[in-house]
């Protein structure tokens, strides 16, 4: 699988890659070292490290819902996606949007302007996984 990488910014420049994706783990900078993954996500849950241990579930995603640990409960809900923007808690309400994503761009709340991009990415990454890195 190809890996993605995220950069700060506006940039594809390799000085500038935050983290790099896998298509299973996440690691910082630009490495694919197994002493530099960040975090593993099988799908389901994002764990911390390379761990696969219930006991090490920061976050668990049913595909439009993050949640806090290993919950589906309602009152776990730390972000909502509609499949272009990723809102605060259980809402879907514009002024609750904290970032917006064109498939190649993170960008500041509700914005498109290229002078609200915050991160640059290259590839294919997971909303979770968007999540983490942000």
């Amino acid at each position: 699988m190809a890996q993605t990488h995220f950069f700060k910014g506006n940039s594809s420049y390799t000085s500038d890659i935050l983290y790099t994706w896998d298509g299973k783990c996440l690691y910082k900078g630009n490495s694919s070292y197994s002493s530099d993954i960040l975090y593993t996500f099988d799908g389901k849950h994002v764990y911390r490290g390379r761990s696969s241990y219930s006991s090490d579930i920061l976050y668990t995603w049913d595909g439009k819902h993050i949640y806090k640990g290993n919950s589906s409960y309602s009152s776990d809900i730390l972000y909502t996606w509609d499949g272009k923007s990723l809102y605060k808690g259980n809402s879907c309400y514009s002024s609750d949007i904290l970032y917006t994503f064109d498939g190649k761009h993170v960008y500041r709340g509700r914005s498109s302007y290229s002078s609200d991009i915050l991160y640059t990415y290259d590839g294919s990454l997971p909303i979770p996984i968007l999540m983490m890195v942000i």
